[in-house]
């Protein structure tokens, strides 16, 4: 399905096509501390609308991932990176996406602290 989504000042736009039916939760020390829920999408799926000088990004442990914020307001909407097979994706923090109520979701648990 196709969402519409953003950091909180709105400086951040993006469109992207994703599946929500097995987002996760995360435990490593970063994810845990910013509570957010995510769900993957191919690059190809995301559309960054607006935005792209108000990023700041950030990386951490193995730098694999771009954790991407905006400057203004301190939102992470979305991150890029690669799946374990290389192919580039797009993490989605579900909790920006409009219209989206993720108390109706069931996350699965991932363990990113042993990793």
């Amino acid at each position: 399905m196709r969402y519409e989504g953003g950091c909180h000042c709105g400086a951040v736009r993006y469109s992207v096509e994703v599946d929500l039916a097995n987002p996760i939760t995360c435990n490593c020390s970063y994810c845990s501390k910013r509570g957010s829920i995510l769900a993957f999408a191919p690059a190809g799926n995301f559309s960054l609308e607006k935005g792209e000088s108000s990023l700041t990004e950030y990386r951490f442990n193995t730098k694999r991932i771009a954790h991407l914020f905006c400057s203004t307001c301190g939102m992470q909407s979305f991150g890029r990176g690669a799946m374990p097979d290389g192919t580039e994706m797009v993490a989605v923090n579900v909790r920006c996406l409009d219209g989206v109520d993720p108390n109706t979701l069931t996350t699965q648990e991932f363990d990113g602290r042993s990793r």
